[in-house]
């Protein structure tokens, strides 16, 4: 019923098609697409237009089902990554693990900003 564009991939998926899915059954909207990452379009009941998925709606749904695999990826890889840069630093005596880990994570933290919602 998802009808994928093959567009590369810019920014980390912060939904599972499954769960905007779900929530499209459950509202009676119809014909879901997703026109780029993380914008999502659909028939609401009655229409013949699609229109984006409410944000509301998407807030929801994330508050729900919480963060997606590769969302938990990203933050688990920052924090064993902040911790092999801690016990680096120490061990080597120098701040350039430290300054590597914050930069990565704060690579990390632009990634997982939910910012069309």
């Amino acid at each position: 019923m998802l009808s994928l564009n093959t567009s590369p991939r810019a920014s980390v998926k912060h939904f599972h098609n499954e769960w905007i899915e779900d929530w499209c059954q459950e509202n009676g909207w119809t014909d879901l697409f997703m026109e780029r990452s993380n914008n999502y379009w659909a028939f609401p009941p009655g229409a013949v237009m699609p229109e984006p998925i409410p944000a509301k709606a998407l807030k929801f749904i994330k508050a729900e089902k919480g963060m997606t695999t590769e969302e938990k990826l990203w933050s688990i890889s920052a924090v064993v990554g902040t911790i092999v840069a801690v016990i680096s630093t120490y061990l080597l005596k120098c701040p350039m693990p430290m300054i590597l880990a914050f930069a990565f994570d704060a690579f990390t933290a632009a990634r997982l900003e939910v910012e069309d919602i």
